[in-house]
């Protein structure tokens, strides 16, 4: 019997799925949490084979959720409705299993769990293609620098938490607006968010 716990905030859905999986005979479902905390204190007690984790979740995320219980023993599934190449490549380096759109038929999701179990990676296709294509192109400090920008820091605020000059903070912030072609602030975060670079 595969055991399997469900992450998911949105609990008519978790309800759902939860009902789905149990309908199949050689699947049982031990554990439903609906954030990222719950799901990893469930895994710790409970120890299933698989463990079906949302991205955004209230407290810790899917995919922080997951890089916690990398190598813990338990497979772990992402299932989301976001097909965002940042997420995806974050997703992949936490060594997750399966990365599954919510929009995918539910027998899929059931032969997935099966297929993983046999030791194979199941990733949704559309993913695939753009995997390598939307490496994000910014600098680690580059990246520093936006998510405070994204938090609303000036230039001068910037400065001070980054022990650079302001001067650096607007090469830094002109290079970013070169790299992600883009004119400003606004459309510099929406771009990245948009993407899933953001942590």
């Amino acid at each position: 019997m595969i055991q399997i716990v469900i992450a998911e905030d949105q609990r008519m859905l978790l309800g759902a799925l939860g009902s789905l999986l149990n309908l199949e005979e050689d699947m049982e479902v031990v554990g439903k949490a609906t954030n990222g905390d719950e799901a990893i204190a469930l895994v710790q007690k409970l120890q299933p084979d698989i463990c079906i984790m949302d991205i955004e979740m209230p407290g810790k995320s899917g995919l922080e959720a997951a890089e916690e219980l990398k190598g813990f023993g338990c497979k772990v599934i992402i299932l989301t409705t976001f097909a965002r190449t940042g997420y995806f490549q974050r997703a992949i380096k936490a060594k997750v299993s399966g990365y599954l759109l919510k929009d995918s038929p539910s027998e899929e999701l059931a032969n997935s769990i099966r297929s993983i179990m046999q030791g194979q990676r199941i990733y949704a296709p559309e993913l695939m293609d753009d995997l390598y294509s939307e490496e994000n192109p910014l600098t680690e400090r580059e990246k520093e620098v936006l998510e405070l920008v994204a938090e609303g820091k000036s230039t001068k605020a910037i400065a001070e938490t980054l022990q650079i000059t302001p001067g650096t903070v607007r090469n830094y912030i002109s290079t970013i607006f070169d790299k992600l072609e883009v004119k400003n602030r606004i459309e510099a975060i929406s771009q990245s968010k948009k993407k899933g670079w953001f942590k």
